[in-house]
C-alpha cells in the first residue's frame, strides 16, 4: 500500500464539510477502483472526521493559518521548559501567549468552517482549542495534527502524552515526533494507551513490585509467579491478534456508522425535497385563491352591472309602451 497516495487522498476528502465527507469518498473510491483496487479499498475504509477534528484539518491545510498552528506547536517546548525550570514569570508570560494563540486559530477555524457552509457550535470550538492545546504539551500530538489527517479531536492532561489511538486517517504517513522537539519518539499506533499506562504507572505496593521481580510467592517458596513454560512471544502474537481484531471492530463499526449518516442524509434530502414541492404547492395555491378573490370580485362586479341593465332595460320598456299608448290615443 503506498501510504502517501492514500494520504494524498485522504487530506483531500478530509477538507469536505462533514456532510459531504460520504458521497466525496464513495466519488473517490468508484474512481479508484478501474486504477488501483488496493488504494481504492484504503479510501472506502477512511473515517468521517469529527467536526472539531474537520475544523483543524481546515486550518492545517490553510496556508496562513497552518504557519500560525507551526508556531503554536512551537510553543509547546518553551512552556515545557519554563515549568522544568520552575520559572512563574516565563510560564506566565507563555501560558498567555498560550491562551492568545489558541483563541486567535479557534476564532480562524471558525471562519474557515463558515466559509465551507458549516457554522461550528461552540462545544466544537472547546474541542478544537483543546486539540491545540494538546498539539501544544506533545510533540507527537502536534505532528498529528499538522499533518491534516486527522479524525478524532485530541485531549491532553499537563504535559502527559497525548492518546493517538484512532486519531490519524493514516497513521504511516505521520511523522512519530515533531521534528523540532527533543522528546523521545512516541509511536503514533493504535497500541499507545496500554504501552503510555504501563510506562507510567507500575504496582503500587513495593512489596507487590518485588513479589513480580523476583517471581516468587508471598510466603517466598520459590513458586514461579507465572507458568515457566509461558512464551513471550505468544503472548505478543495474542496481543497483536486481539489489537488486530479490535481494530478491525472498530472499523466496521465506523463504516456502519457511515452508511447509517449517508442513509440519514439521504433521507434529510429527500425530505428537503418534499418541503420544498410543498412549498411550491403552497405558493401555487396562495396564487388560485387570489384568482378566485379576484374572480369573485369580478363576478359580484357584473352581477352588479347586470341588475343595473336589467332595471334600465325594464324603465325603456316601460317608457316604449307608454309611448306607444300616447301615439294610439292622438292617433
Amino acid at each position: 500500500m503506498d501510504h502517501e497516495a492514500l494520504a494524498e487522498v485522504a487530506r483531500t476528502l478530509l477538507r469536505s464539510t462533514p456532510a459531504d465527507f460520504v458521497a466525496h469518498r464513495t466519488t473517490r473510491q468508484r474512481a479508484l477502483r478501474g486504477e488501483d483496487r488496493e488504494l481504492a479499498a484504503a479510501v472506502g475504509a477512511l473515517r468521517k472526521p469529527a467536526p472539531a477534528a474537520w475544523v483543524v484539518d481546515l486550518l492545517a491545510h490553510d496556508e496562513t493559518h497552518g504557519s500560525a498552528l507551526d508556531d503554536a506547536v512551537a510553543l509547546g517546548p518553551s512552556l515545557r521548559a519554563a515549568q522544568e525550570h520552575a520559572d512563574p514569570h516565563e510560564i506566565a508570560t507563555l501560558r498567555k501567549q498560550r491562551t492568545q494563540v489558541v483563541e486567535a486559530l479557534a476564532a480562524a477555524g471558525a471562519d474557515l468552517a463558515q466559509q465551507a457552509g458549516h457554522v461550528v457550535t461552540s462545544a466544537v470550538l472547546d474541542q478544537v482549542r483543546a486539540t491545540i492545546e494538546a498539539g501544544m504539551a506533545d510533540p507527537h500530538a502536534g505532528a498529528a495534527i499538522r499533518s491534516g489527517l486527522l479524525v478524532r479531536p485530541l485531549e491532553g492532561v499537563g504535559f502527559d502524552p497525548v492518546d493517538l489511538d484512532d486519531t490519524l486517517a493514516v497513521p504511516d504517513a505521520v511523522p512519530d515526533a515533531w521534528s523540532g522537539s527533543d522528546a523521545p519518539p512516541i509511536p503514533i499506533t493504535a497500541g499507545r494507551r496500554g504501552a503510555r499506562r504501563s510506562r507510567r504507572s507500575g504496582p503500587a505496593d513495593p512489596a507487590e513490585r518485588d513479589h513480580v521481580d523476583t517471581g516468587t510467592d508471598e510466603a517466598g517458596a520459590g513458586r514461579a509467579s507465572r507458568p515457566a513454560d509461558r512464551d513471550p512471544a505468544a503472548d505478543r502474537r495474542a496481543a497483536r491478534e486481539a489489537d488486530r481484531r479490535a481494530r478491525q471492530v472498530s472499523r466496521d463499526a465506523d463504516a456502519a456508522l457511515d452508511d447509517a449518516e449517508s442513509a440519514l442524509e439521504d433521507v434529510e434530502e429527500r425530505r428537503t425535497d418534499l418541503d420544498r414541492r410543498r412549498r411550491d404547492l403552497e405558493r401555487q395555491l396562495d396564487a388560485l385563491e387570489g384568482e378566485r378573490t379576484d374572480l369573485d370580485a369580478e363576478a359580484e362586479r357584473l352581477g352588479h352591472e347586470r341588475a343595473d341593465a336589467e332595471r334600465a332595460s325594464d324603465r325603456a320598456r316601460e317608457d316604449l309602451v307608454a309611448a306607444r299608448r300616447r301615439r294610439h290615443e292622438l292617433d
